[in-house]
Formats: structure tokens, sequence, C-alpha cells
């Protein structure tokens, strides 16, 4: 039987992965079986790499800035609302909410007094009715920023996406709420059990994740995403190789083409062996 042959130019491949409970472990420290496959993937056989998350332009950089990049690579910023040029600090692509998402966030905000939230604009954050989770946000993100105590005080243009925040229960009500309340004006999603996002309708990680693929002429098929939790579950639906950690919910699983080990072991070392040197093309 004659060997199998080992792929060594990854250029027609795009990978990309959510960060935190993803590319990082549980303490948001990388695992080093993570940057090693990144930089053979990567450094040696030229392959792209990016991540995707919710975070915005500022708090990106660092975790993009550590990995082995190919220059001109752009990330996912706001779970899709924006494709940013880390290098040359550079919005290429950017999605707002539409007026209705406006609408809805002033309807939630007033039917829940107890709820704060923070809106990111492509450069800038908004904490609104801000206390212990809002503001543990703006501590987090180097991101200038303006406090407002209602929601109507808020600017309504240029909003990228809307977090709502609070106790878990809590944002369990607001989330009945909101999907109640909504057709397909928005997107809606959730990101941890005291959180809950919107952006614009159709606007996902995958959509940007294939824009992306489109700047470099790369296929769908060629196309590969690594994610945790609900926010990541659309952008899996959309790439050629979907993959999930080990930790995800039993939903990206049954999605997943990929199950990676936990995070904590390097899920994204485990995706990038397994495309080097295991994946057969249909």
């Amino acid at each position: 039987m004659a060997e199998k042959q080992i792929k060594t130019d990854f250029s027609d491949w795009l990978v990309v992965s959510d960060i935190d409970g993803t590319l990082n472990n549980k303490l948001r420290r990388l695992p080093k079986r993570n940057y090693d496959a990144i930089n053979e993937f990567v450094v040696e056989k030229k392959g792209r790499f990016t991540l995707a998350s919710g975070r915005n332009v500022s708090s990106i950089r660092k975790p993009y800035e550590s990995l082995p990049m190919i220059a001109g690579t752009p990330a996912v910023i706001l779970n899709g609302a924006g494709i940013y040029d880390v290098m040359n600090d550079k919005i290429l692509d950017f999605t707002p909410i539409n007026p209705m998402g406006y609408e809805l966030f002033k309807s939630a905000m007033k039917k829940f007094p107890m709820l704060e939230a923070y809106i990111l604009t492509s450069r800038e954050g908004y904490a609104v009715n801000s206390h212990i989770f809002a503001e543990a946000m703006l501590i987090s993100d180097d991101l200038p920023h303006k406090r407002f105590k209602k929601a109507d005080e808020v600017p309504p243009d240029d909003w990228g996406k809307v977090i709502f925040l609070g106790m878990p229960t809590l944002i369990s009500s607001v989330k009945k709420y909101l999907y109640g309340a909504t057709d397909t004006s928005v997107n809606l999603m959730s990101s941890s059990i005291a959180s809950f996002e919107m952006v614009e309708q159709g606007v996902h990680k995958g959509t940007a994740i294939m824009k992306i693929a489109d700047m470099f002429g790369i296929k769908k098929e060629h196309t590969a995403a690594i994610g945790d939790y609900f926010n990541d579950f659309d952008m899996l639906k959309t790439v050629g190789l979907p993959a999930c950690c080990g930790q995800a919910p039993k939903e990206m699983h049954e999605i997943a083409k990929f199950e990676a080990c936990h995070c904590n072991k390097g899920a994204v070392g485990d995706l990038l062996n397994y495309i080097m040197y295991t994946y057969k093309e249909n």
C-alpha cells in the first residue's frame, strides 16, 4: 500500500478560531500545543489562520499579535459585525444594527430595570445602567467609552453589538422576552449564562469568515472554524469544516464534523493537526 502523501502547502486554506474557551484555556492562557500547531500551519505550511470573537478592535489586538499570522489576514470582531485589519488598525467591513434593533433594546431596558447593557460601536463603548456586569466589561476593555443611565440617552448610530448583562435568572427572562418580541430584524445569541447579545439581521461570525475567504479566493470547502458556545453556532454551520471543543454544548457537537479535545488540552492544535495530517477531502 502506497504511503499517504503529507500536504505541505495550505495556502488555499483559512482556519478561524474563537478566543476564550477555544484558543485560550479556561484560565485565558494560550496552551503551548495551540501555538506550536498554529506556527506549523502558518509559518511552515503557509495556511491562513485568524480569530473570530465578540471582542472589539482593542481587546482583540493582544491575542492576535501573540500569534504567527500571515500579514494582511484580518480578524472577525463583534461576533461578525466587523472585519478588522489588526496590522494596519483599519476596519475593512462594518454592519451596524438597524433602527428596529435600537427600539427593541430600549423596550428591553425599560421592561427590566435591573438589566445592564454594554454597546459596542466600531471604535467606542457605551455602558447603560452600569453596575457590576457592565463595569467589569469597561475594566476589561481598553476602549474609549461613555456611561448612560437611561437607554434613550444613547446615540442610536453605529451600533455593532449590544450585550445585555445581568444575573442568570434575569438574562433567562430577557432572552424569552426578546425572542418573543422580535421577528427577523436582528440576530440574537447567547454568549454566557450572564449575557445575551444582539447584532444586525443576518450577521454572525460565519458571514464575516466567508467575506475574508472571498478576499483571498479561498473556497468554502477549505474554510474551517472552531468554537465552544452558542455564539459560535452559526459560524460552524457556515464553514466547510466545522469543529467544536470537547466541553461545548451537545448542540455544537451535533453539527461539528470534527470534535476536538477540551480547550485546556489544546483544542485548536487538535483541529490543525487533524487538517494537516488526517483530513481527507471528498
